[in-house]
């Protein structure tokens, strides 16, 4: 039997099959989902910024994709899993808001979004699916029984990446 364990936000967890995970409320957050596909060991973090670096409060190290993706690594590998295996998948980094101004700042989803792939190239781990932007929220689910990853968008349905 199964658990759907839920990660919130700012938040990362990971887990061993059979388990699966979840996020709500993806909007300019990213939902970076990493999967061993030998052993199933699989992890999930919503991170909301992209860098701890520019932040004095940054003690949560799950806000931030610097900071989240090395320690879901870290996780993963505690459970049993190599990071030479790892692939990636992705979701949210939404302009949730419209903004007159064309400054950079306000496209946090965007921002997110690329600091991830950033990160994740730095890793050596590939991103085998990507549904990221547009102006709409998502939740997740990932699978640990073969890494598939469901996306609940209100008005859109369900997408399998």
């Amino acid at each position: 039997m199964s658990n759907m364990v839920k990660v919130g936000m700012a938040d990362l967890k990971a887990v061993v099959y059979p388990d699966a995970l979840t996020t709500l409320g993806l909007g300019s957050c990213v939902g970076i989902c990493l999967y061993d596909t030998t052993t199933k060991v699989t992890g999930m973090a919503h991170i909301m910024l992209p860098s701890s670096k520019a932040i004095r409060k940054n003690e949560n190290t799950a806000k931030f994709a610097d900071t989240a993706i090395v320690e879901l690594i870290a996780q993963m590998e505690q459970l049993g899993g190599r990071r030479a295996r790892f692939v990636a998948k992705i979701a949210g980094g939404a302009q949730m808001f419209s903004f007159t101004s064309q400054n950079d700042t306000m496209k946090i989803g965007e921002r997110n979004a690329e600091a991830v792939r950033e990160i994740l190239k730095e890793y050596g781990i590939p991103i085998k699916a990507d549904d990221t932007g547009g102006n709409f929220g998502r939740t997740i689910e990932f699978f640990s029984d073969n890494g598939k990853l469901l996306i609940k968008t209100a008005g859109k349905g369900i997408k399998e990446l």
